[in-house]
């Protein structure tokens, strides 16, 4: 639900840029998560990476990358609703899911559930009318459901696929919010003294940010592994409504688009159901 608000916050920072308010939110939710993994006693993870990079040099380059990687997908969050993109993030959000599973099949050797091989089927059936219909598939949609798989790999790779490991991209990110936060080319400290309600939007936009975040890892550690990615479903549904509420519409020539991709996410959300039933019976 914070995450899908945050979606919507955006909107009502005008006339702050994507990038003023993607660098605004890494810089007031960064010291909120470090001061939770310290008071979670999740602070070693961060120090195993920092002893790491002493010893595994690759670090030095996998590090800014893995950074890089999370940043592009956490700037597009917030520049999508402010540029008619809303729709199209959340139709990679909802594909995200099947792009996870391919690559669980085809680069870790994965076999495909009956429903997963049917939610495969439908989604390409989905992207094959898009591709029919305007030639083209929009960047927003595969820059998610292509990056974040992306990243997830090297995060498995280079073992910082945790706290820690999230930490550090966040830390590496710092630089560029400056930078972003306080653009001096789009006159930072007029647009302060002309919009003065921005004094009081800006750090509810990093309360909101860092409590979604405080709240995902929370979650992660209480709800059973499999309850906790059927609850992932959620936000995509959330960005449709926010995307909608911001006055983007679905065409109709969309929902050929969209129904058969719905459809697939159904096929996972059952599967994932059929395996936590399963697991909790054992």
């Amino acid at each position: 639900m914070l995450f899908g608000a945050l979606y919507y916050y955006s909107s009502l920072l005008n006339p702050l840029s994507g990038e003023q308010i993607f660098g605004w939110r890494m810089l007031l939710t960064f010291p909120a998560m470090t001061a939770f993994l310290w008071l979670s006693k999740d602070w070693a993870l961060v120090s195993d990476v920092w002893r790491r990079l002493r010893t595994q040099r690759q670090l030095l380059i996998a590090l800014p990358l893995s950074s890089c990687l999370l940043a592009v997908q956490l700037w597009l969050f917030m520049w999508a609703p402010l540029h008619g993109k809303a729709l199209d993030v959340s139709l990679g959000y909802f594909m995200l899911p099947l792009s996870m599973v391919l690559i669980g099949r085809f680069l870790y050797g994965e076999r495909l559930s009956p429903l997963q091989t049917i939610a495969v089927g439908l989604a390409c059936l989905g992207i094959a009318h898009e591709l029919w219909r305007v030639n083209s598939f929009s960047w927003a949609s595969l820059l998610v459901c292509l990056g974040y798989p992306y990243y997830f790999v090297l995060r498995k790779k280079i073992q910082t696929d945790h706290l820690g490991g999230l930490w550090f991209d966040m830390l590496l990110m710092q630089p560029v919010a400056i930078v972003f936060a306080i653009d001096l080319d789009a006159q930072f400290v007029q647009i302060y003294a002309d919009n003065p309600k921005l004094y009081a939007l800006v750090p509810l936009l990093g309360a909101i940010s860092a409590s979604a975040l405080i709240a995902y890892i929370a979650s992660s550690k209480l709800l059973p592994f499999g309850l906790f990615g059927l609850l992932g479903y959620v936000e995509p549904v959330l960005l449709v409504f926010v995307a909608l509420a911001l006055g983007e519409a679905i065409a109709p020539s969309q929902w050929m688009t969209y129904l058969p991709v719905w459809a697939a996410v159904l096929c996972l959300v059952a599967d994932g159901w059929r395996i936590t039933r399963a697991r909790s019976g054992s």
